[in-house]
C-alpha cells in the first residue's frame, strides 16, 4: 500500500461505483498502472450497494437491475493489478510543484470516538450529529494519512441526495430516498413498514418499486413535478427505449401493490412525537406553491424523501475546474467531448458531469480512460470505432438525462412549505426565520453571506443537506445560484494531518479560481 510520496501511478481513480470500476479496468487492460481509492470498504459504489458479508445474503442480485454488468466489472477488477485501496477518504488533491503530477491525499483506518458523528456522504439520510468526547490518549483516533502520486486523475466520485426542508423532516423515521434504498440494499431493513415515497425525480419509482417487493406497504408515492415535461423531448425518448421499459417495469410493479401515484403533489409537512406518525400532502402549481384547501394528512410509520442527486464535485472545485448549470439548477463540471475538465490532466466520468444514471457512468469511465492512455502513451485513442462507438451511446444517453433533469426542476415556490420555525440547517439548528432576517434585514444576498450571518452550513455536512434550501432562500427572483463554494477540504480532517503535511517549499502551486462554463 502506497504511504506517503513512496509510488506514482499513471492513473489515479477516485471513486469505485460504475464510472470508476469502468475506467480503472479499461485503463488497466490498456497497459497503465492504476491505483483505485473509494471511501467504501467494497466496490460498486451506491448504485451497486450491497449487503455487508455478517448479513448473510445469499441473492444480492436481487435487489439490483443489470447486475451482470456489475459482475463484469467486479470480475474484471479481480483480474487485473490495480492497486484497491478502498476504505480511502480522499479530502483533497494538489498539483505537484512541477507540474507533471497530482498528488492525492486521503485518510485510511478505523474513526475514533472524536469522529463519531452521524453524517454519511453519498444517497444516505442525514442525522443530526451529536457530540461526542474528547479522545483519551488511549484511544485516539486510528486513521492515518496517506499520499499518492499520479500522472493523471479521473474524478467519479458520485453524487448526494438533494433535500428540501419542511416541517416535521428532523423526525425520526423520515428518511432519505436514497437512503432508504441503501438501507435496505446494505443491510436488508425497511424504513418502516408503512412508508409513503415523496419528493420528485426517476428515483422515487426505484425506491417505491425495491421498498414493496422488500415486503413495506407503499401508501403513496408523490411526485411534486410529474412527468409531461418527457414529452416535450421525443428524440430523446425514441433514442432510448431501454428507459421507457425501465419505467414501465416500475409502473407495473407499482400497480400489483396498490401503491397510489399521486403527481404535482407533495408532502409538506410530517407529524409525530417520537417519530413520523403521519404527513400532509398538498397539491402544488407549476411553481411548487401549495394549492389552497388541498391539504390531507396520510398515516404511515416512515417517509423516505428525495428530490434528485446533487454531483459531488468538491474535489475539482477546489482546483478551480470549470462547471456548468444543469437544467434543474444545480452545477457539474464542464468537460470535453472525451471528458476531460478545464485543468489539463483530470478527467472526471458519472454523475459528476451530471445526474444520468449507472448506463452512462460506465460509458464515461470507459470513454476517459481511453483517452488518458491515449494522452498518456502519445498514441491514437484505441481502437477508434470502440471510442466512436462510446461517444455516440454517451451523447444518446446523456440528452435523455437532460430532459430527466428539466422534467423534475424544483419549483421556486417550494419554500413557501416552510414556516419561519422549520429548521433549514440541521447541523447548527438555524432556522428559515433566521435565514430570511438574514436576507430582509441584514442584506445577504448569497449562501457565503448568510452562513456567516447565521452559521448555516457551517456544520459537519458543510451544507450539503441544507446547501440548496440557504441558496434559494437567498437567491432574489433575479438571481441565479451563484456557482459552488470552493472548499479546501473535501473532508474533515484531523488538524495533526494538516500539521504533517511537506513544509511550503514542496507546496502545491496554486490553482485559479473555478470558472462556469464549457471548458475551451
Amino acid at each position: 500500500m502506497p504511504d506517503s510520496a513512496a509510488e506514482a501511478y499513471d492513473l489515479a481513480v477516485l471513486g469505485a461505483g460504475p464510472a470508476g470500476l469502468a475506467g480503472a479496468v479499461t485503463a488497466a487492460e490498456l497497459g497503465l498502472s492504476v491505483a483505485l481509492l473509494a471511501a467504501s470498504d467494497r466496490p460498486g459504489g451506491q448504485f451497486y450497494r450491497h449487503p455487508a458479508p455478517a448479513v448473510g445474503a445469499t441473492r444480492p442480485e436481487a435487489l439490483h437491475h443489470d447486475w451482470a454488468a456489475y459482475a463484469d466489472l467486479r470480475d474484471r477488477l479481480a483480474a487485473s493489478d490495480i492497486t484497491r485501496l478502498f476504505g480511502h477518504h480522499v479530502w483533497a488533491v494538489t498539483r505537484e510543484a512541477a507540474g507533471e503530477r497530482w498528488a492525492v491525499h486521503a485518510l485510511t483506518g478505523e474513526e475514533g470516538p472524536s469522529h463519531g458523528h452521524g453524517y454519511s456522504h453519498g444517497h444516505g439520510h442525514s442525522h443530526r450529529p451529536s457530540p461526542s468526547p474528547s479522545p483519551s490518549p488511549s484511544h485516539r483516533p486510528a486513521q492515518r494519512p496517506v499520499t499518492l502520486r499520479a500522472r493523471a486523475l479521473l474524478l467519479a466520485t458520485g453524487s448526494y441526495e438533494r433535500h428540501l426542508p419542511f416541517p416535521g423532516w428532523t423526525l425520526p423515521g423520515v428518511v432519505g430516498a436514497g437512503g432508504a434504498q441503501a438501507m435496505l440494499k446494505s443491510g436488508l431493513a425497511l424504513p418502516g413498514r408503512r412508508v409513503v415515497v415523496a419528493g420528485s425525480g426517476p428515483l422515487l419509482l426505484a425506491v417505491a418499486t425495491s421498498l414493496t417487493a422488500a415486503g413495506a406497504e407503499v401508501r403513496e408515492v408523490v411526485e411534486a413535478s410529474g412527468y409531461a415535461g418527457y414529452a416535450r423531448h421525443p428524440a430523446a425518448l425514441a433514442a432510448n427505449p431501454h428507459k421507457l421499459a425501465e419505467a414501465a417495469r416500475h409502473g407495473m410493479a407499482l400497480l400489483r401493490h396498490r401503491a397510489r401515484p399521486r403527481t404535482r403533489s407533495a408532502v409538506t409537512e410530517a407529524h409525530g412525537t417520537d417519530r413520523v406518525e403521519a404527513v400532509t400532502v398538498s397539491r402544488l402549481d407549476r411553481d411548487w406553491r401549495p394549492v389552497p384547501g388541498t391539504a390531507r394528512r396520510v398515516t404511515c410509520d416512515a417517509l423516505a424523501v428525495g428530490h434528485g442527486l446533487v454531483p459531488q464535485i468538491d474535489l475539482a472545485t477546489a482546483l478551480g475546474c470549470a462547471t456548468r448549470r444543469t437544467p434543474d439548477g444545480v452545477h457539474a463540471l464542464a468537460l470535453t467531448p472525451l471528458q476531460e475538465t478545464s485543468l489539463p490532466g483530470i478527467w472526471a466520468a458519472g454523475e459528476t458531469s451530471g445526474i444520468g444514471g449507472a448506463q452512462l457512468a460506465r460509458a464515461e469511465g470507459e470513454l476517459a480512460a481511453l483517452a488518458i492512455t491515449a494522452r498518456l502513451t502519445g498514441a491514437r485513442p484505441y481502437p477508434l470505432p470502440r471510442l466512436r462507438a462510446l461517444r455516440r451511446r454517451r451523447d444518446r444517453m446523456r440528452a435523455f438525462a437532460e430532459t430527466m433533469t428539466a422534467a423534475h426542476t424544483p419549483g421556486r415556490g417550494w419554500t413557501g412549505w416552510l414556516g419561519d420555525d422549520t429548521e433549514v440547517c440541521r447541523c447548527e439548528e438555524v432556522t428559515a426565520g433566521r435565514v430570511r432576517e438574514a436576507v430582509a434585514d441584514y442584506g445577504a444576498r448569497d449562501t457565503r453571506t448568510v452562513k456567516l450571518l447565521t452559521r448555516a452550513g457551517m456544520g459537519w455536512c458543510q451544507g450539503r443537506v441544507c446547501g440548496t434550501a440557504v441558496a434559494c432562500l437567498s437567491a432574489s427572483d433575479t438571481t441565479a445560484p451563484a456557482p459552488p463554494d470552493r472548499r479546501p477540504l473535501a473532508t474533515p480532517v484531523p488538524l495533526g494531518t494538516l500539521a504533517r503535511l511537506p513544509s511550503a517549499g514542496s507546496a502545491p502551486t496554486e490553482p485559479s479560481p473555478p470558472t462556469e462554463g464549457q471548458p475551451s
